[in-house]
């Protein structure tokens, strides 16, 4: 299945970022250039295109098109790395993300809906 992570393209509520303070604070707000990005997680810029190839994670671009990551998806990124340094092959790994992603979300969405139902 080809499908890419949901933390590709836009900014997920579809809004601006506002302030400074809100970017600091947002999890998905774009920061890190794919160099600063492969630095920090002692990868090659390959190893992220490979990411976005395999529908992990999408880097939004910058206006002069340059590839730009959040915190969320370098951490993404950080797990997949470990997960293929185990061994695991690079396509698995992302699979694997993505339906613990998928959980975590759902496990979300469940908790908030017991917490609103009535007694």
């Amino acid at each position: 299945m080809d499908r890419t992570h949901p933390t590709a393209g836009a900014h997920p509520h579809g809004q601006g970022y506002g302030s400074a303070d809100d970017r600091f604070a947002d999890e998905d707000y774009p920061a890190y250039s794919m160099g600063s990005a492969a630095e920090m997680l002692g990868v090659t810029p390959a190893f992220l295109r490979s990411l976005g190839a395999a529908g992990l994670i999408e880097p939004q671009r910058s206006d002069g098109g340059h590839r730009r990551y959040s915190r969320y998806q370098l951490r993404l990124a950080a797990r997949a790395r470990e997960l293929v340094d185990a061994g695991t092959a690079l396509e698995a790994a992302c699979r694997i993300l993505i339906l613990e992603d998928q959980l975590a979300e759902a496990l979300r969405i469940n908790a908030a809906r017991e917490n609103q139902a009535p007694d």
